[in-house]
């Protein structure tokens, strides 16, 4: 397993060799002048390129990229025009809002999904599979930014009972935390639900068609027994696969909904980043949401083997 570990961190080294490269050379092609934008109205010519020295952004391309991709392997992803705080510092700061949203919306959905998926599967045609089907195709639907407005002006302008937007630490107030993640949570829960209830109903279905099952219910097997022991533990093997990209999506940071939020997540730092062509924090943002995506699929590849004895990992 050893030797596997490190093949694959080896081959994700060479997949963020390639993002790097990508998303600078990307980079390249966005109009207008990052430093000159992040000055706005203190701009004079002596500031302006001191800080185009300081960002390295006086040099030709390559060397530009030769430079950013050593300091990169240590750890340092530049400082941003906008603050002149280090990128690594900024991105950081930012990934504990990122993961208790992420953590709370996949809690959420998995609440929902996993019983409704499971129900809709062995019960296929009925009242409660037709819900399902209709949950399912609601939430994949809508669009997450029109949940949340309504989300607001139902539980907060109608109820009064959550706050609108912005955000707490969960380690400094618990209780003021779970007010204001549960309206942005709910929104990204509730289209990751739609999607994992689809997945898990398909799942359940075909593991539900396989001899052995027909097997087990030749020998008189209870229905619940059946359900517990052979299919539900055969039909997540597919199903984690799709929760890991899920999370790891949503590591990456819901733009959409954490910029209606005020939430001061990854994606709202994205957003920001782009809106003000500060190229670091983007660099550096992207390249860390590459690399949670690969760390989330070796994860997922060894639990492979823990759910399936059949799967081995050399």
């Amino acid at each position: 397993m050893l030797r596997y570990i490190l093949q694959r961190l080896l081959q994700s080294a060479i997949v963020l060799f390639g993002v790097t490269v990508v998303v600078f050379l990307l980079l390249q092609l966005v109009p207008g002048d990052p430093v000159r934008l992040a000055l706005g109205t203190r701009y004079d010519q002596a500031t302006y390129e001191a800080l185009r020295a300081r960002s390295g952004l006086d040099q030709p391309l390559v060397v530009q990229y030769v430079q950013y991709l050593s300091h990169a392997v240590t750890g340092d992803l530049g400082v941003s025009f906008r603050t002149g705080q280090p990128v690594t510092t900024t991105v950081l700061d930012r990934l504990p809002a990122t993961l208790s949203l992420a953590v709370t919306a996949l809690a959420l959905a998995m609440l929902v999904a996993f019983p409704l998926g499971v129900l809709s599967g062995i019960r296929r045609g009925s009242i409660v599979d037709h819900a399902a089907r209709v949950f399912s195709q609601f939430g994949v639907s809508v669009p997450d930014f029109w949940m949340g407005i309504m989300g607001i002006l139902l539980f907060t302008g109608v109820l009064g009972w959550l706050p609108p937007a912005g955000y707490v630490s969960l380690t400094e107030d618990p209780a003021g935390w779970a007010t204001h993640v549960i309206l942005p949570a709910a929104t990204v829960g509730l289209v990751t639900a739609s999607i994992l209830t689809r997945f898990i109903r398909s799942a359940v279905l075909e593991v539900l068609a396989e001899d052995y099952i027909r097997t087990a219910e030749g020998k008189g097997l209870r229905r619940r027994v059946i359900v517990t022991r052979h299919v539900l533990r055969n039909a997540m093997i597919p199903v984690v696969t799709v929760i890991a990209v899920q999370l790891a999506s949503l590591l990456g940071g819901v733009i959409v909904v954490e910029v209606l939020f005020a939430w001061p997540g990854l994606g709202r730092l994205t957003y920001d980043a782009v809106e003000a062509r500060d190229y670091p924090i983007l660099q550096g943002a992207v390249l860390f949401v590459a690399a949670l995506f690969l760390l989330v699929n070796l994860l997922v590849d060894l639990l492979y083997a823990r759910l399936d004895p059949r799967i081995s990992i050399r």
